[in-house]
């Protein structure tokens, strides 16, 4: 009787583990995403600024960094929001 409540323990421990690593991979937060740069026609990688705007549904705010502008600040008007 201890061992099964012991592996009921041990998988309801297991599947909220797995929830909590769902939800800070996909949820929001800052997060590496591929996009095609409209100004230049190439794929870039961008740290995207992801929010919740409604109730399950992430959109993308702003972009904080683009792999094409390595050092310096983005000087480009972010279309590439639209792409994400």
């Amino acid at each position: 009787m201890n061992g099964i409540i012991a592996l009921e323990i041990i998988g309801v421990v297991i599947c909220w583990m797995v929830l909590a690593r769902a939800i800070w991979k996909w949820g929001p937060g800052l997060r590496w995403r591929s996009a095609r740069c409209p100004e230049k026609s190439v794929s870039a990688k961008v740290l995207a600024d992801q929010r919740e705007g409604e109730f399950d549904c992430l959109r993308v705010a702003d972009v904080k960094a683009c792999s094409l502008f390595k050092d310096a600040p983005l000087a480009c008007d972010k279309g590439c929001l639209v792409r994400l």
